[in-house]
């Protein structure tokens, strides 16, 4: 009887050990399993973060990549020319220039730049699809010749007999002078100098053609490097009131910038490098 006593708490103590066995196994398996799982998550947190970085830093660049892109294009608009360009040359009040005795060549009965001959000849016929009776009125003029004309035209607005005093009454030679600035140029400030600059119209008296025409010149001007120079609107750089009839000539592509963007000559060369 004592002997199966022993027995029974021998068994029961080795079945306690055995739980307790198992008991620590299992805590200790809890846990490792605990912190892994909490190192799998800040490891995935980081991860997140780090891609987060990666796509919030790949989005900069492609940013500043189409920034720096918009801005490349930009400059890139413009054409290949520079301020000395001989077909860019500004004269005006700002920038008189002395006698500058271009290559000439005839057009339609006018001296013009031998260099824009062609040119103007192809323009004229195309304004003559327009209107037949387009037709230059002027082109080349000497500094000499501008002098005396210019004289000329302060005559007539002294007397009455002007472009802007048609009235027949005499007026001051300061008024008269001011009103023939707003359609001529004194000696050594008219690019007609150049050679470059012609005068078209279907009548002899400025503003006087159909509007209708002039506009339809003007559109095809830019094809032949032909700009309209005096344009309604551009006073204030050019210096000059509207003129339906001066054509000055700057080439092709720096025409077709210039209309495309609404700019007199002058603010078209002040965007160009020297």
């Amino acid at each position: 009887m004592k002997k199966n006593k022993k027995m029974l708490w021998s068994i029961f103590a080795l079945f306690i050990v055995l739980i307790l066995i198992i008991a620590i196994g299992w805590y200790k398996n809890q846990a490792v399993f605990t912190t892994q799982t909490k190192t799998n998550a800040r490891l995935s947190s980081s991860d997140q973060n780090q891609t987060s970085e990666k796509s919030s830093s790949s989005k900069s660049s492609v940013r500043s990549s189409t920034s720096t892109s918009t801005s490349s294009s930009s400059s890139s608009d413009l054409p290949q020319a520079h301020q000395s360009d001989w077909d860019l040359i500004i004269v005006n009040k700002n920038n008189p220039k002395g006698e500058l005795n271009p290559p000439l060549a005839q057009v339609d009965g006018k001296d013009v730049n031998a260099r824009i001959a062609q040119a103007a000849a192809a323009f004229l016929a195309a304004a003559k699809s327009i209107d037949p009776d387009e037709h230059f009125i002027s082109g080349y003029r000497s500094v000499a010749y501008q002098s005396q004309l210019y004289n000329m035209y302060v005559a007539q607005e002294m007397s009455g007999d002007g472009t802007v005093n048609s009235t027949g009454k005499e007026i001051s030679k300061a008024q008269a002078i001011q009103n023939v600035n707003t359609y001529s140029q004194p000696a050594g400030m008219s690019e007609h100098n150049t050679g470059l600059a012609i005068d078209m119209s279907t009548v002899d008296s400025l503003n006087a053609s159909d509007p209708t025409v002039v506009q339809k010149v003007m559109a095809i001007a830019p094809h032949y490097g032909f700009v309209l120079h005096f344009q309604k609107g551009m006073e204030a750089s050019t210096g000059v009131d509207y003129e339906d009839w001066h054509y000055r000539y700057v080439g092709v592509e720096n025409a077709t910038y210039m209309t495309a963007h609404h700019l007199s000559l002058e603010q078209y060369v002040a965007l160009l490098p020297k």
